[in-house]
């Protein structure tokens, strides 16, 4: 059932902001409530409607009693029913607690895992699914980091996104992804298992955590690997330590400043979705069902080259369009995960 008192008081919310900028408020102060209003409007409308229905789905009973009426009464109870039950899903759905990071940019981190250079050959793969996958979205994709290999794969790659909603249609791609194939160095034939970690955090900004300087280690490098575009042998890289918990971040880019603005922004956003985490798993303690932790020691996803397949561990979902998958083609995935979270967290609020 839809908590009336709870859509009463939207509503009462989204009239009183309707009167406030109705009367000119100037300056931020009018930003900050038509933000508000413009998030509120489309469940306002959705409540509206669902009371409207409620409204004709009584005056329907009322004419049960009527023998002339109860045939035509009947039909109209039976397409409200169907209706509201349609409408009562999505206001819950957006009555559900908002993640406050979903409409944030977000900063993708790709390693490759167990598998050597075929693992690393899998996270180039990687790296241009999501490339393709945000052309498609409109976003912008800029890598800010990466470490090459001699055969063209990427031992790591750190990459910014930029858009509507980026964390929200990425964040349950964390974990480790599983490649079946057979090598292009494999002259047997032979399929190789391989794997790659996806980390995806959504960006921190300044004001989110504040970071002492006295917990930071600031040391400055030559560069050195089998590189790409994106490493040189200059004494610019930078690498910054978080001593309370170890994380350490590299950049290697031209420019020093430029190295130590990506890995501050990187560390910083590391330590926010740490806590982000810590508050999760407080929540997962009483949770009965997950889509997947989103741990990225988590085996999520395998894409199998031999049959063509694409298979998501979290949600049993299997698509037989690897290449349009590798092609950037995520939206089914990301929409049926999205859907599995959205059930469950539904089904927590009738425990």
């Amino acid at each position: 059932m839809v908590p009336i008192e709870k859509l009463e008081q939207i509503k009462d919310r989204f009239d009183f902001l309707e009167a406030k900028m109705a009367e000119g408020t100037a300056g931020a102060d009018f930003a900050t409530l038509a933000r508000e209003y413009s998030e509120l409007k489309p469940l306002v409308d959705e409540i509206r409607t669902y009371q409207q229905m409620l409204a004709e789905a009584a005056d329907a009973r009322d004419m049960l009693n009527d023998a002339e009426m109860r045939p035509l009464a009947l039909d109209e109870l039976a397409r409200i029913d169907g209706a509201l039950a349609g409408a009562e899903t999505r206001i819950n759905l957006a009555l559900l607690p908002k993640d406050k990071a979903d409409a944030r940019p977000a900063i993708i981190e790709i390693r490759a895992g167990t598998g050597g250079d075929e693992a690393a050959l899998f996270a180039a793969d990687l790296l241009r699914m999501y490339q393709r996958y945000s052309e498609t979205r409109g976003w912008k994709f800029e890598v800010v980091s990466e470490t090459a290999t001699e055969l063209g794969g990427m031992k790591e790659v750190i990459a910014n996104i930029r858009g509507s909603n980026v964390f929200a249609r990425l964040k349950f791609e964390s974990g480790v992804h599983r490649v079946q194939r057979v090598p292009a160095t494999e002259s047997g034939g032979r399929v190789h298992t391989s794997a790659a970690t996806v980390a995806v955090l959504p960006e921190a900004e300044e004001v989110d955590l504040v970071i002492p300087a006295n917990d930071l280690r600031i040391d400055t490098m030559r560069a050195s690997g089998a590189g790409g575009q994106h490493v040189n042998t200059t004494d610019s890289a930078v690498r910054i330590t978080h001593i309370p918990t170890g994380i350490m971040v590299v950049s290697a880019e031209k420019s020093q400043h430029r190295n130590r603005e990506i890995a501050m922004g990187v560390l910083r956003s590391r330590l926010y979705e740490m806590k982000r985490q810590e508050a999760a798993d407080a929540r997962a303690a009483t949770r009965k069902g997950q889509v997947g932790s989103g741990d990225r020691s988590e085996r999520i996803r395998t894409y199998n080259f031999s049959q063509g397949r694409v298979t998501d561990h979290r949600i049993n979902l299997t698509l037989y369009k690897l290449d349009q998958v590798l092609e950037g083609d995520l939206d089914e995935i990301i929409d049926a995960l999205i859907a599995d979270d959205q059930a469950s967290r539904l089904a927590e609020l009738s425990l």
